[in-house]
């Protein structure tokens, strides 16, 4: 059983003058971390929009559901490059991974925060991998099925 060893303990004796810098003891952390607190003066970024949210793109026609979100750009710089500077979005901000559709196919899409906008249709989605992630509750809601986050 390991011992309960306080943060500010670990630390100290990992770093102390003459001794080795690998703690051996685990660490455990003695209280859980505060979300509202600032950890090296870094502010997490914040969504707007959640899994399993149907949205719709702000100029194209096309809508789908958020079955991922990336808090910053984490696609290719090759992708990123392929889109016109006149309408390049920022990098810093939210990228929703959606399960998307238009009027003629189905498709994977990667869309920034400030390109997409809630859909209010009732309208289902027809997707045909919304199945496999999520319940539709009614009224166009969908809820991520148990097991499926990773």
């Amino acid at each position: 059983m390991a011992r309960r060893v306080s943060l500010l303990g670990w630390l100290q004796r990992s770093i102390g003058l003459g001794r080795r810098k690998v703690a051996e003891d685990t660490l455990l952390l003695d209280r859980p971390l505060d979300r509202d607190q600032r950890y090296n003066d870094i502010t997490p970024l914040l969504a707007k929009f959640q899994i399993g949210q149907v949205v719709r793109h702000r100029h194209f026609p096309f809508r789908g559901i958020i079955f991922d979100v990336d808090p910053v750009f984490a696609n290719t710089e090759e992708w990123y490059e392929s889109i016109p500077e006149e309408v390049r979005p920022r990098k810093d901000q939210p990228f929703y991974h959606l399960f998307a559709e238009n009027e003629r196919t189905h498709y994977v899409a990667y869309v920034s925060e400030q390109n997409l906008i809630i859909d209010d249709s009732d309208t289902p989605l027809s997707h045909p991998d919304i199945q496999e992630w999520f319940n539709e509750t009614g009224r166009g809601r969908y809820e991520l099925k148990k097991g499926v986050a990773n």
